[in-house]
């Protein structure tokens, strides 16, 4: 594997968690509003990841096809956790019955999320950091 594609790895990685963070920050703001309907309710969102095998480019002229992995956002899914039902008739959003309908959004556990992408972003930065580095070490071994 070329250093060269480590930035590409890192890239990818730091593209997913900006995805998370955006998914994570949308839970967060719609964490408490209210709906008159199950159908209408905000339900948390989360992305799905996978590892993608990319063909090195082959621009170079070789018959050597390299590869590297790096993340792909699959999508991004609604839970499918229970929504908070209260009964609260005096609540101008109630239905006939009386209900409204909260998210079933945990924000504490969104708090964690936030924390965990937010982290996985700063090692990505800090690999593509660090690869950053090797290479121009290792361009100032030739005026040696």
């Amino acid at each position: 594997m070329s250093l060269y594609n480590v930035f590409d790895i890192s890239g990818t990685g730091m593209s997913a968690q900006n995805v998370r963070l955006n998914t994570t920050a949308s839970n967060i703001s719609n964490a408490n509003t209210i709906s008159s309907s199950q159908d209408k309710t905000y339900r948390a969102r989360h992305p799905v990841f996978a590892a993608e095998l990319m063909k090195a480019s082959e621009s170079t002229g070789n018959n050597n096809q390299g590869s590297s992995v790096g993340v792909k956002v699959l999508g991004i899914v609604e839970s499918d956790k229970p929504l908070q039902i209260e009964y609260n008739p005096n609540h101008p959003s109630a239905d006939e019955n009386g209900y409204i309908y909260k998210p079933n959004v945990n924000v504490v556990e969104e708090m964690a999320n936030m924390i965990s992408a937010s982290r996985s972003y700063q090692t990505n930065v800090q690999v593509a950091d660090a690869a950053k580095q090797m290479l121009s070490k290792t361009l100032l071994l030739g005026q040696r």
